[in-house]
């Protein structure tokens, strides 16, 4: 064999070592192994054999001697190869390889063997390193070998070959395999040792290249894979959410890491699990996306999920009260019933317009001690959780009875109650002066009806004053409505500014309906103690101004007896000529030249 094809060979060789070592070396560590293994490898395609060997034997009708096989390239055997490869994981497998290399030549003078043939059938295992796009490998098979030079008979022994090869893989089923070389090592004897024959050593190189077709095995690893979820999935503002990302299908070998990002709302962390703050928000929907990545080029998944910040409920709540009636320093338990639509924890508390009261949660106790006889308003309140809490209130009423009277002194305050009716000068009070329009003796009639009506009130608190208006018959039934509804506003505020409560009043207007006339005004005049006969002669002297003055009045009716004011016209008051006099009135209407009088 010459240096020339020795050093062929030898760059042939480094060559691919060099190639496996880069790709080894140098290819992304995370995709090594992702690549599933096919079941079966079944490889064919073309051999060269470098033989690098001299054949020693005995040529017909000569002596023993030796031959060099062919040192030319374009001499050396060729061929076709073919091997199965059955993996048993995702690097070890075990190859079955056979071979066919031969060579055309003569046998000249120069005494060189030019045609000869190789074969072999070998067994080994195989371990492959698999990419995505590169799968280097090495081999070392075990098996026959056949070396039949032409001068010689065919010899076949057992062989050895060790080498590697790097497939670039098409897709899932092909792939073509770039290079493939082997060291082949046996040896051979093609003559007696007793005359001289030396052992035949073949120590060459096997190089071959074609189609690789993958079957069987693992379908390819699923793509990555992300899945976000909330809880709870609805909250109210202020409340806490935590989102969660699972991953899947990512190399085991690496660390998955987490980016997250927000859907109309901060998000932030590097955990496969976040927070997020709700204060503030809005009714709504919101939600937070997560991006998982292990470094690879194709680890990478994301996934996002949703959740709802809800309209917040006020809590509702009644409360009532047992008994509902009780007597001074007499005791009522309140008790109230609420719930919070939205399932918060609730708070009460109570006030009352009288009385004590004190509270235990959802009931409380009143306590009418200091308390007057009449109505008690007791508040029930209350508050959920949150921050500002949402709250709800209810009321219910206490009545405050006064100890029972011996019914004499009721029978006597009742006799002794005053009801007058009131009398107010011609067309007052004005608009312009509502609180005017009582006079001195009528102011001192109210006085008197207020102190017995509010002691009154003390053995019969649910007893009314009814107060009834009238106007005399001058101006329209608009003007004398609206006259009457003054008179009658006008003492039930004096009454109510010396302690008769608003609540005790019920007020009636009647314009001028219902007006007395002169036969029912004489009959007054007659009944009345006050007058002496001149008096009355005079006063029906001036009848029609006395009818106008006794129609402009108010009316007092007690409601638990029905009993009706005394219609007593002060004659003998000092005020008198003022409640007398027709004078006054107000313009009833712009095209109108005489007031109208009251």
């Amino acid at each position: 064999m010459s240096s020339h094809s020795k050093s062929h060979m030898g760059r042939i060789l480094a060559m691919l070592a060099a190639m496996v070592v880069v790709l080894c070396t140098f290819g992304t560590p995370a995709a090594a192994q992702d690549q599933p293994a096919p079941k079966w490898e079944l490889f064919g395609g073309y051999s060269f054999l470098y033989p690098n060997a001299t054949v020693h034997g005995v040529l017909p009708g000569a002596a023993a001697g030796s031959l060099p096989l062919s040192d030319r390239m374009e001499s050396n055997p060729r061929g076709g190869g073919a091997s199965l490869t059955y993996n048993f994981n995702n690097w070890f497998g075990i190859t079955l390889d056979a071979s066919k290399e031969w060579s055309a030549g003569e046998v000249g003078v120069a005494k060189r063997i030019d045609d000869a043939g190789f074969s072999n059938v070998s067994l080994g295992p195989k371990l492959t390193y698999r990419t995505e796009h590169f799968s280097p490998f090495f081999e070392a098979l075990l098996g026959e070998h056949n070396l039949s030079p032409d001068a010689f008979h065919d010899v076949t022994k057992l062989g050895f070959m060790v080498g590697a090869g790097l497939d670039a893989n098409l897709s899932r089923h092909f792939a073509l395999r770039l290079l493939r070389a082997d060291y082949v090592f046996s040896n051979y004897r093609f003559g007696p040792s007793d005359v001289g024959t030396q052992r035949t050593e073949l120590r060459g190189a096997r190089v071959e290249t074609g189609i690789v077709i993958m079957f069987g095995g693992g379908a390819p690893p699923a793509p990555p894979y992300a899945s976000c979820s909330v809880n709870p999935a609805q909250v109210y503002a202020g409340e806490e959410v935590m989102v969660t990302a699972n991953g899947s299908n990512f190399n085991p070998k690496r660390t998955v890491k987490y980016n997250w990002s927000g859907i109309e709302v901060k998000v932030a962390g590097t955990d496969a699990s976040t927070r997020i703050d709700t204060t503030g928000l809005l009714p709504g929907s919101y939600g937070a996306t997560a991006n998982l990545s292990d470094g690879s080029k194709n680890g990478v998944a994301s996934c996002s999920a949703k959740f709802i910040v809800k309209q917040p409920r006020p809590p509702v709540i009644s409360c009532s009260s047992n008994p509902a009636s009780v007597q001074i320093g007499g005791t009522s338990t309140i008790t109230s019933i609420a719930s919070s639509p939205d399932g918060r924890r609730l708070s009460y508390n109570y006030a009352s317009s009288a009385g004590d009261i004190s509270a235990n949660n959802t009931t409380a106790t009143l306590n009418a001690r200091n308390a007057q006889p009449g109505a008690i308003t007791v508040t029930c309140n209350v508050n959920d959780d949150r921050n500002p809490p949402l709250t709800a209130s209810s009321t219910t009423i206490v009545t405050v009875e006064a100890p029972p009277a011996p019914a004499p002194e009721i029978a006597q305050l009742e006799v002794r109650l005053a009801l007058h009716s009131i009398y107010f000068p011609t067309a007052r009070p004005t608009v312009e002066n509502p609180g005017g329009g009582l006079v001195e003796s009528q102011e001192g009639i109210l006085l008197t009806l207020a102190q017995d009506f509010t002691k009154y009130l003390t053995y019969k608190p649910d007893a009314h004053l009814i107060l009834g208006g009238h106007a005399d018959q001058r101006g329209s039934e608009e003007y004398n409505k609206g006259l009457t509804e003054r008179r009658v506003e006008r003492t039930k505020s004096f009454l109510v500014e010396h302690g008769v409560p608003a609540s005790s009043i019920e007020t009636r207007s009647f314009g001028k309906d219902d007006n007395l006339t002169a036969e029912q005004v004489k009959e007054l005049m007659d009944q009345d103690p006050d007058l002496s006969p001149d008096d009355r002669k005079q006063m029906l002297s001036h009848l029609q101004v006395m009818v106008l003055a006794n129609n402009r009045r108010v009316d007092v009716t007690l409601s638990t007896t029905g009993e009706q004011s005394i219609r007593r016209y002060p004659f003998n008051a000092k005020d008198y000529l003022a409640l007398i006099s027709t004078s006054g009135g107000e313009k009833t209407g712009a095209k109108k030249k005489v007031k109208e009088k009251k």
